[in-house]
């Protein structure tokens, strides 16, 4: 764990069982080249890519929560649902196996390809590395289904005399993940602190919503007025709301304190979701490349190309004066399975 004063006291924070997966805090890098090039604000990142565990990313926070709950309950077997090419599921495998766990992951059909690296390469070979049992949902926007299905695996596997443990994907279940980016708040205004920063904006990816409405509880809670723009990667600002909304109030009563948060601070853009979720656009793939050719930073076209994307918009609308920081959320293992989308529109 950290060495650095990053212990958190909200609530009943340090009272909330948690698994140690988090290898250390994250590097605040500049980024001068993509600076230069955009001619507009100075340029941050955040390196959650490289939080450690079986190829880093967001999740490795989260897990820590959900980890940390299924060892108090003395589940052996994690179950867990999400896209073919989730970093989420790969990332619980990995943790799963770390921590002497069984895994068992359910895929769902979010991306229309039946192209054979997005079914085989990337965050799924890496699953398959992990031994994870495999399993399939046909349906890509049934998160309750998805949930449901999980639930009947459950049951089968405790009449084997297993102990399973099941980390939700649906609405409605208290945001144990969201407390991981309370931890990762404290985190970086101590690194802003430490270099006398003046951080205008925060950009980070919205999806799930656990990683936004966290960070953006946590700077609230710890007395900062950042404002934090989610990137819309799934659905659009005015669906997405809510979801960060009910992650806000969630957290809140998780660790038995009220909600810092108004909706007024909730700052979502969706002008770079289209088509859809996992289908790369023109302002991704520049971001990609932008990504890569000016900074060595790899970046996907499901989450932080697309988060990267509006960065670079709103930098090149900015004055010299303005300082954003880009919350890289990793991804990285599924560059290969997107590959040829990649490789297309790059040319």
């Amino acid at each position: 764990m950290s060495m650095h004063n990053d212990t958190v006291e909200l609530g009943v924070f340090s009272e909330l069982p948690r698994a140690p997966l988090l290898h250390f805090r994250t590097p605040l890098e500049p980024m001068p080249n993509l600076t230069a090039h955009c001619g507009g604000a100075r340029l941050m990142i955040k390196r959650d890519d490289c939080t450690g565990l079986a190829f880093g990313g967001n999740k490795v926070r989260q897990l820590e929560f959900y980890f940390g709950r299924a060892l108090v309950e003395n589940a052996d077997t994690i179950l867990i649902t999400g896209a073919v090419q989730s970093n989420f599921v790969r990332l619980a495998a990995a943790a799963a196996r770390k921590l002497g766990m069984e895994i068992h992951i359910q895929l769902e059909e979010r991306v229309a390809k039946d192209d054979a690296r997005y079914r085989e390469s990337g965050n799924v070979f890496l699953d398959k590395m992990l031994g994870a049992t495999l399993h399939s949902y046909p349906e890509g926007e049934d998160e309750a289904g998805a949930d449901r299905r999980l639930g009947e695996i459950a049951e089968d596997l405790r009449k084997t005399g297993r102990k399973p443990y099941i980390i939700p994907l649906s609405p409605g279940h208290p945001p144990l993940g969201a407390l991981g980016y309370i931890v990762a708040a404290k985190e970086l205004l101590n690194q802003v602190v430490e270099r006398n920063l003046s951080i205008d904006e925060v950009f980070v990816a919205s999806g799930s919503g656990a990683t936004h409405g966290g960070l953006l509880f946590g700077l609230r809670a710890l007395g900062s007025k950042i404002p934090v723009t989610g990137i819309c990667i799934r659905r659009e600002a005015d669906l997405q709301i809510g979801r960060i909304h009910n992650c806000c109030n969630g957290v809140a009563a998780l660790l038995q304190m009220d909600n810092p948060v108004t909706d007024d601070e909730i700052r979502l853009v969706d002008a770079f979701l289209a088509p859809g979720y996992g289908v790369i656009n023109e302002a991704t793939a520049e971001a990609i490349r932008l990504g890569a050719q000016k900074e060595a930073v790899i970046l996907d076209p499901v989450y932080t190309g697309k988060t990267m994307a509006g960065v670079i918009d709103r930098a090149r609308s900015s004055n010299e004066q303005s300082q954003y920081i880009f919350l890289h959320t990793g991804g990285t293992p599924a560059v290969f399975a997107y590959q040829a989308d990649i490789e297309k529109a790059l040319r």
